[in-house]
């Protein structure tokens, strides 16, 4: 378990690490910033969802303690303010999105409703577990690469292992020790194929209700495309697609490649109002000493975050 105690630890290496108090924790130099500024990300958010789904203590967590279903649009929102606070935050704005982060955790626990995988029936389940921590990690940062490569030029693998680095300092945010996490990139990658065959991974009933929900969507106007569904089924490894009854046929091959294909001639050309999320510019605004952001950030933050501006250091 991450305690409290262990929190303060890792974010004193956080705050030995960063890139500065104003740059936050990364900074524009980074690989992390140049990934995760990319609105094609979003491409990966239905495969990071369904990884994390597919662990059944996250799946028990969500379906017991979240209100993904009564507010779908809020819990995006929610998820993305406090990443993107964390990666494009000044540095008390990403301690203090951690903190926070670590609290509702904390609140998070229970017993599994019935047994699963490699897991018995009554077994106890805590968000602040650090073997579900790393998992959650791990399908962030390795999902938004895959993301970032499918449309864009991909990363050398010297850039990888700064990503890799530089992630590492990232998981510390959520109160990972160094000595929880691979220590290079080829031992993450190890680490991620390792676990998409192992029985710690199982598509429980309530994952698969959980994905059902979201994917169906709450709203007809929510209901995400069907080359979308099946490019999310695509980046799946194929047992957990078989047990999210994922099934692909080739009219949905044929409709992710298009879509594919369309994205990737379109995307490089789009204004970087555009092609950036709005937290990112308004990490530039926040370097360049602007103290009021233009509505076209406003409006970007609203669509990423549900909030005009992400960068608050409030603790709330």
């Amino acid at each position: 378990m991450v305690s409290e105690s262990d929190l303060e630890s890792a974010l004193e290496v956080v705050r030995a690490g960063a890139a500065g108090p104003n740059e936050g924790i990364f900074g524009p130099a980074s690989v992390t910033w140049r990934i995760d500024r990319e609105a094609v990300i979003f491409l990966g958010a239905g495969r990071a969802l369904l990884l994390q789904l597919a662990h059944p203590w996250v799946a028990a967590a969500i379906a017991e303690h979240s209100r993904t279903f009564a507010d779908p649009i809020g819990r995006f929102h929610r998820t993305f303010e406090v990443m993107f606070t964390m990666v494009f935050g000044s540095l008390d704005s990403a301690t203090a999105a951690a903190r926070r982060l670590h609290r509702r955790h904390a609140g998070i626990s229970g017993n599994l409703p019935e047994a699963i995988g490699c897991f018995a029936k009554g077994s106890l389940y805590s968000a602040n577990d650090v073997a579900a921590l790393r998992w959650v990690h791990a399908t962030l940062v390795e999902t938004a690469a895959m993301a970032h490569d499918l449309v864009l030029p991909p990363l050398s693998a010297e850039e990888r292992e700064r990503y890799w680095t530089e992630s590492r300092l990232f998981g510390s945010l959520f109160g990972l020790k160094p000595e929880d996490l691979p220590a290079d990139w080829s031992s993450f990658a190890d680490y991620t194929a390792a676990m998409a065959q192992s029985e710690t991974l199982s598509v429980s009933p309530a994952a698969r209700d959980v994905a059902q929900q979201i994917f169906s969507g709450a709203r007809p106007w929510l209901r995400p495309p069907r080359w979308y569904l099946a490019l999310t089924a695509q980046m799946l490894p194929e047992r957990l697609r078989t047990g999210f009854g994922l099934d692909l046929d080739q009219r949905d091959r044929r409709a992710a490649d298009r879509a594919l294909r369309w994205i990737g001639r379109v995307y490089p050309y789009l204004p970087v109002r555009l092609r950036y999320a709005g937290p990112y510019h308004e990490a530039l605004a926040r370097l360049q000493g602007k103290p009021r952001l233009d509505m076209a950030t406003q409006w970007l933050n609203r669509a990423w975050t549900g909030r005009p501006q992400m960068d608050d250091r409030r603790e709330r």
